[in-house]
């Protein structure tokens, strides 16, 4: 029984340090502005007046 209560407490250790490893690691984002002063694609509706 205790052998089966380890083990779980072991999986659920894994998967918890798994999760938190995935989801603080890797490149940091970078604020340096550049998608601020990108300028905004917009999208050009077809002209429906000539028909």
């Amino acid at each position: 029984m205790w052998a089966l209560i380890l083990e779980a407490g072991v999986a659920l250790f894994l998967l918890v340090f798994i999760v938190w490893w995935t989801m603080y690691s890797g490149p940091k984002p970078t604020n340096n502005g550049q998608e601020l002063n990108a300028p905004e694609k917009k999208k050009e509706l077809p002209d429906d007046t000539a028909h």
